[in-house]
């Protein structure tokens, strides 16, 4: 799925500064992804580490990692499950069609805002009668989250919907698997503010990929936590926002002392933090911080910019990517 500082074109290069300044076998290390987003870097290591700690404060983040890193054995008849969802008959008293089709919101079709909401209360109702069990549950939510981005009516962030379905958006959703590695370890997964659980966690590797500025993604992402949560609410303005996690790492008065905070409590010999060079901290600052604490290192790489709309110009095509490195003492 399209996602805001998205680490999929970069994973490879980041996996290898790790593995490089790491100079050791990762099999019984623990690796923590504490802004996991959709949890491309913690996927990356999955089969390579003792154990990946997730996390990350969006609930359709939680769900997403959920599957993807804390799932790690084979699912019993998950292809039947998703087979049903994709016949059911469609129903139009849910809450998406009723909030985000009826009311003019043009984030879906009419006939994928029914069949999301038909196969997101299917999806409950089997869980509160424990047809399916956890591992299965949050398998079916984040293949219905990545299957309803798919066909979404948005320049990939929910913050607005376009006036004219696109091409993508007019196609009817199909319910399709979100597969995952099976790799039989334990792996855990939290929904929680990062410097909260910084506190209660330990390991060897710590990778931070926080916000890079002040774009909130509960505002950004908030109708996949709608659809995550499925908790009635009175959406509000021409969105449909709902009340909204809002991270100090977006906050400029805020994310220099939660940066630091994080760094003095974290429990993990090594750091690494991804920021770009039009962040909301500067390079500086970032490295008076890091050398407080231990050996600082920083790796560069330029890279082609994420558009959320196509149509937008920008001042510079690419970006140029950090990999701040501390090894603390």
């Amino acid at each position: 799925m399209n996602y805001i500082g998205s680490k999929l074109k970069l994973s490879s290069w980041i996996k290898d500064e790790i593995i490089h300044k790491i100079n050791d076998n990762l099999s019984n290390k623990v690796f923590c992804d504490i802004f996991a987003g959709t949890g491309i870097i913690g996927r990356t290591f999955k089969k390579d580490v003792k154990q990946v700690i997730s996390n990350d404060l969006e609930y359709f983040s939680y769900i997403l990692n959920r599957n993807y890193i804390q799932n790690s054995t084979p699912l019993n008849n998950k292809d039947e499950f998703i087979q049903e969802l994709n016949n059911l008959p469609l129903i139009n008293s849910g809450f998406i069609y009723q909030n985000y089709c009826l009311q003019g919101r043009k984030y879906f079709t009419d006939f994928n805002c029914q069949k999301i909401d038909t196969i997101r209360i299917k999806i409950e109702e089997w869980k509160e009668k424990n047809i399916i069990d956890e591992d299965l549950y949050f398998f079916l939510l984040a293949s219905l989250i990545e299957s309803a981005d798919k066909v979404a009516n948005t320049a990939s962030v929910y913050g607005s919907f376009l006036k004219h379905f696109k091409k993508s958006a007019s196609q009817n959703l199909v319910l399709k698997g979100a597969e995952f590695i099976q790799d039989y370890k334990k792996h855990a997964v939290f929904n929680e503010d990062s410097n909260q659980l910084i506190k209660k966690i330990n390991g060897d590797i710590l990778y931070l990929d926080p916000p890079y500025n002040q774009r909130q993604y509960g505002a950004n992402y908030h109708l996949l936590n709608t659809i995550a949560k499925y908790q009635p609410f009175t959406p509000k303005g021409k969105t449909g926002l709902p009340k909204y996690n809002r991270s100090t790492f977006s906050q400029k008065n805020n994310v220099l002392n939660s940066f630091e905070e994080l760094i003095k409590n974290a429990k993990f010999q090594y750091i690494f933090l991804s920021y770009n060079n039009e962040g909301l901290l500067a390079h500086k600052e970032i490295q008076n911080i890091m050398e407080k604490y231990g050996k600082y290192e920083l790796k560069t790489k330029k890279y082609q910019r994420f558009k959320a709309n196509k149509n937008r110009t920008y001042k510079q095509s690419s970006t140029l990517e950090f990999l701040h490195i501390l090894e603390k003492y």
